[in-house]
């Protein structure tokens, strides 16, 4: 509820869909139809090898996370998924349920973002609200204008 009431104070304009958890194909194949065309996003908390930088990538669900090529274009050390514990302290979710929304609860702006070209470019995208019994088709530039200006985050486009 955090989520939704956060977005209606900014008049972020959202679609709405509570389902199953998402987790199988005949989910998430209802949720593709009911929110198209949104953009479905594949969201990665990651980590660099010294493990003392946190970032949330992103991207297109379709896509293969190639963690040296974001890395690259990032001036990071080697990038690998953080664990179920940090995700947790620093995002409050657990796996299954991350998200950009889950920015809301990184106060301190603590996390990096990162998002996909193809996602920024994309007239909507899909994501969590912070749960993964619900989904929302929600304007990227929203997302990416006034959410991440409200939640304190700058993000990087990379490619993917």
């Amino acid at each position: 509820m955090r989520v939704y009431d956060f977005l209606d104070k900014l008049n972020i304009a959202y679609d709405r869909l509570d389902h199953e958890p998402a987790v199988g194909a005949d989910v998430v194949e209802e949720i593709t139809r009911a929110l198209s065309p949104a953009v479905a996003c594949k969201n990665l908390f990651l980590t660099n090898s010294k493990g003392d930088a946190f970032y949330l990538l992103v991207m297109r669900a379709d896509k293969h996370f190639v963690g040296k090529v974001v890395a690259r274009q990032i001036g990071s050390t080697r990038l690998s998924f953080a664990d179920e514990k940090k995700l947790y302290d620093y995002l409050g979710v657990t796996t299954g349920s991350v998200s950009v929304m889950c920015l809301i609860n990184d106060a301190p702006s603590r996390v990096r973002l990162l998002v996909d070209y193809d996602v920024y470019r994309a007239e909507y995208m899909r994501c969590h609200p912070c749960v993964n019994t619900s989904s929302l088709r929600i304007r990227t530039a929203e997302v990416f204008g006034a959410f991440t200006l409200a939640t304190r985050h700058d993000f990087t486009v990379v490619r993917v």
